[in-house]
Parts: C-alpha cells; structure tokens; sequence
C-alpha cells in the first residue's frame, strides 16, 4: 500500500461542465483545475433548471443583493475590511488574552458578514472576490475592481489607525536584554 494520497483524475470530469465555463476552469497554460470550485459547480448543476449565476458574487448598483449603489458598497467595504483588521490585530497582540484569538477574529467575520451580505455580498478578501466572478464571467469581472480596491484601502486605513492609535511603546529588545 502506497503512503501518497490517492489522487483523482479531474480529466474525466471535463466533459460535464459547458464549454463557456470550461475555459474559466482550467489554465491556458496547463495548469491544475480549481478543484473546490469544480467540485461546487459539479454538485450545483447536477439540479434540474440549474442555471450559472453569480455564485455569490460580489456587486454594485443592479448586482449588489439589494441594490446598493457603488459609493455605499466602496464604503461599507473599506470599513468593515479596515475594522476586521483592527479585530485581527487587536487580538493577536501580546498585551491580548492568550488563546482566544480565533474567537474574536471568527466572531468578527460573522458580525462582518451579517451586516454586508444584502449591502456587496461581502467580500474584505479579494482571493473570495476573485474566485466566485471568474466563475460568474461577465458583470461580475467588470466590478471586480471595487473588491480589490476597497479592502486593500481598507487594510491599510485598519493598519494606520492600528499603528497611530493601539501600538504599544515598545523598547528594543536589545535594551529590554541588557537590564536583565
């Protein structure tokens, strides 16, 4: 029996997926098929009527979920990414509570999530944004750009209110050495 994992053959999966899409899935230049997101697609068209949609993808103006306009999706998404960064930093600081990190952090990204879903489908992470619109094509690709605009913005105003208003005055650590 062989250690290696056992790998499937994605080649035969092909043939199932529409030829519009099927140049989205897989790399000109060869390279491996998004797997998860081959998978998801496989089991959502297995319905009858299934028809491609936006697979959540993040929009504007007629494809935000309830038809916010771009000035409100730019800025709910530069606040809620620059506010998930001041929770990630906050309590992954050492003058934070050991241990409970995690919670804070998922706890966050729920409350995150729960206010942006009807406002873009919340993105705050352009790699989400990026994977559900290659599959979506079209409106989704051309809006694309908000939701990697806005939440590098907003990760960089999170890092400076961070940085101006929580970082602890820290001495070197050479000197912090020296006294002991």
């Amino acid at each position: 029996m062989s250690s290696q994992p056992r790998r499937l053959d994605w080649s035969r999966y092909r043939q199932t997926i529409p030829a519009e899409g099927s140049s989205r899935l897989h790399h000109r230049a060869g390279r491996r098929w998004n797997r998860g997101a081959s998978v998801l697609y496989l089991i959502a068209s297995g319905k009858p009527g299934f028809v491609t949609g936006g697979f959540a993808s993040n929009g504007y103006a007629d494809h935000s979920p309830d038809h916010y306009s771009l000035l409100a999706c730019f800025v709910a998404e530069v606040v809620l990414t620059a506010f998930f960064l001041l929770i990630i930093l906050g309590a992954t600081d050492e003058r934070a509570p050991k241990g409970f990190a995690p919670i804070a952090i998922g706890l966050g990204l729920t409350l995150i999530h729960l206010i942006s879903i009807p406002v873009t489908n919340t993105s705050v992470n352009p790699a989400r944004s990026t994977a559900v619109a290659i599959f979506a094509g079209g409106w989704a690709l051309s809006q694309l750009w908000l939701f990697w605009v806005a939440p590098i913005l907003g990760a960089v105003l999170g890092g400076f209110i961070s940085t101006a208003f929580f970082a602890a005055p820290q001495e070197p650590i050479r000197e912090a050495m020296a006294k002991d």
